[in-house]
């Protein structure tokens, strides 16, 4: 560390610091190699998390493909969409007023297919849609809501036979909690081994070929060992 380490405060944040300085037990030195593990730790995660990603929404999209109905090409046209995300009326508990459970995952859709029309008056590229859907949205697919619309006809296919929704859709919940977490560099300097297991758990689930090419190409095992 640089005799003068006055700049880490102002460049970090007291606030984020403290975090570091408290594991560190008042170390700053240890504190600042902490937060360039985290940084480290936080980068092979985004890898790993990445592969889970694309690999999710193309086995999502594959299957929802399944359910176009007539006059659209693709799931994410407008008919289709709302058959797969019809009117879900619930009920806000603080307020007592009536929602639309679906109302966001069918502007999420609309959204991207705004984004991924890049020739005026043309279609939207149904790849380029499926790219601009955020990583929420598939692990939303799996909640209660959509066990009898999507899981049961559609995306329960690419899984294990057997496979418990309800523990996936927690799995899933929880990584999409962490990936945001890291996403806005927050510390993962606990939960990170069970968060890694669960990123391997959903792979082993989707595809053992892709598993093996996945954890032979990640650090995050390797950075988790080296913890200062």
């Amino acid at each position: 560390m640089q005799p003068s380490d006055a700049w880490i405060e102002d460049w970090l944040s007291a606030g984020r610091f403290a975090t570091y300085l408290t594991v560190s037990g008042g170390s700053r030195e240890r504190a600042l190699d902490l937060y360039e593990w985290n940084a480290r730790l936080s980068a092979a995660f985004l890898h790993d998390l990445s592969h889970l990603e694309v690999g999710l929404r193309n086995a999502c999209d594959r299957q929802l493909t399944e359910a176009v109905v007539a006059g659209d090409t693709h799931w994410t046209d407008p008919a289709t969409l709302l058959m797969l995300f019809p009117v879900a009326s619930r009920r806000d508990r603080p307020s007592g007023r009536l929602y639309d459970a679906n109302a966001i995952p069918r502007s999420n859709v609309e959204r991207a297919r705004k984004s991924a029309t890049t020739v005026r008056n043309a279609p939207p590229v149904p790849g380029k849609t499926v790219a601009e859907i955020m990583f929420g949205f598939w692990t939303y697919l799996f909640s209660d809501l959509h066990e009898k619309t999507i899981w049961v006809p559609y995306l329960h296919k690419p899984f294990p036979p057997g496979t418990d929704r309800n523990q996936l859709n927690a799995t899933l919940a929880s990584l999409r909690d962490f990936r945001n977490r890291v996403a806005h560099h927050e510390h993962i300097l606990t939960g990170s081994e069970a968060e890694r297991r669960r990123i391997v758990s959903v792979t082993r689930l989707l595809s053992p070929d892709a598993l093996a090419h996945l954890v032979s190409n990640s650090e995050v095992s390797k950075i988790l060992a080296e913890r200062p």
